[in-house]
């Protein structure tokens, strides 16, 4: 199981914004979540994409995120 998600939606200008981040940051390998057709992720996330989630800690990081942030929850755990 990948540790960290990205939960986003096709043709989100945020999500490519996020996706910069996570590259600038030098992220960890992590896997996309597109909540675009499933209703059950569309009701925790729909308002909220791109969230970055690690799944070990159980811990979110709302947009907007920065490279600190996600450097940081990168090296927790």
């Amino acid at each position: 199981m990948t540790r960290f998600i990205l939960f986003q939606r096709d043709d989100c200008h945020l999500c490519d914004l996020a996706l910069g981040v996570l590259a600038s940051a030098g992220f960890p390998e992590f896997e996309s979540a597109f909540i675009d057709g499933d209703d059950a992720l569309e009701q925790i996330y729909g308002a909220r994409v791109p969230v970055l989630r690690d799944a070990q800690l159980d811990v979110e990081l709302d947009w907007p995120f920065d490279i600190a942030s996600v450097r940081a929850l990168a090296a927790h755990g």
